[in-house]
């Protein structure tokens, strides 16, 4: 009898050991991850390493314990749900997405996929979530638009340009966020005495002819509302064409500074990019978006162009220049 026990507990630690090593034999799964952009990646390489950026930091490698399929529409929003339907087919654990385009394309393509959007500025008007608190569903991450921000880049506008009187405001209308930010430009206006001349640009081919009609209303400067979306890829042009005009302007994304603009004031988008890795892991360790709330923006910065100033025989004053984060000489 006491073999026959001594047998029986033999067999079965032999079994356990077994089935432990074939367990550890076990290839561990890795994460694979699916970004879907709306404009080309070489148009924002430093977004994308900021995201890298923030997987290093968390302890994600590419190719090595995390996988990310990147997508890109090239611009052409057409293109969006294709590509987001792709991402859903080669079930990928998570899909991050970079503006609105990107994130409303992601959500219609799936309700069961986590989605992590790293910068869509109104995700509530934009019927993305819930609300910011409780996003449900299976969306969260981090909304880039703080509206008050607005009404600040046109105090900026009337320091740098004291007699300011009149104000060309170029916004679209298809956005969620340009009917909250234009309401803080409004307040501010009156404030500062300024008046505004509002300008639609819903596409690309608008930009000129939006400048065009600031020069004939006789705008002493301009105020961007666009960012992102419309404005992607198109900086470079959007800069000369401000020069061109002779007209201050002021932005809310530093990357039309980078291709020449004259002065940005607005959200850290690099910030925003680092930070979506954070709700990545947190999916991958099991937390539900639903359960996640969507964050809001923390850093901003102030970038001024002073060779853009020179060129349009514009003086920036000390007390300005001595704001901002970074200058462009």
């Amino acid at each position: 009898m006491k073999k026959a026990g001594l047998s029986s507990i033999l067999i079965v630690v032999t079994l356990l050991t077994v089935a432990v090593a074939v367990e550890a034999q076990q290839p561990t799964k890795i994460p694979r991850i699916g970004y879907l952009g709306f404009g080309s990646p070489s148009t924002i390489p430093t977004r994308i390493e900021a995201f890298r950026q923030g997987l290093r930091e968390l302890g994600y490698v590419e190719d090595k314990n995390i996988f990310i399929e990147w997508r890109s529409a090239e611009g052409n929003a057409d293109r969006l749900p294709s590509l987001a339907a792709e991402l859903v087919r080669l079930k990928v654990d998570v899909i991050v997405t970079n503006g609105p385009y990107s994130t409303r394309a992601a959500k219609a393509a799936t309700v069961t996929i986590p989605i992590v959007m790293a910068a869509v500025g109104d995700p509530v008007g934009d019927g993305i979530v819930a609300s910011l608190a409780r996003p449900g569903g299976n969306i969260t991450g981090l909304s880039s638009v703080v509206p008050e921000l607005s009404g600040k880049r046109l105090e900026l506008l009337k320091e740098i340009v004291p007699k300011l009187s009149r104000v060309a405001v170029f916004g679209s209308s298809t956005s969620p966020n340009t009917a909250g930010s234009l309401r803080e430009v409004e307040l501010a206006a009156g404030a500062l005495k300024v008046k505004l001349q509002y300008l639609d640009v819903l596409s690309a081919k608008d930009i000129e002819t939006a400048f065009r009609a600031a020069s004939k209303g006789r705008a002493d400067a301009v105020l961007f509302l666009v960012a992102g979306g419309v404005a992607s890829g198109h900086q470079t042009q959007i800069a000369d064409l401000a020069i061109k005009s002779r007209l201050p302007a002021i932005y809310a994304n530093q990357r039309t500074v980078e291709a020449g603009g004259l002065m940005s004031y607005g959200v850290i988008n690099l910030d925003l990019d680092r930070r979506a890795a954070v709700f990545i892991d947190k999916i991958l360790k099991g937390a539900k978006p639903a359960d996640l709330p969507v964050e809001q923006p923390t850093k901003f910065e102030l970038i001024i162009n002073l060779k853009a100033a020179k060129q349009i025989g514009l003086t920036i004053p000390p007390n300005v220049l001595v704001r901002a984060d970074k200058v462009i000489k």
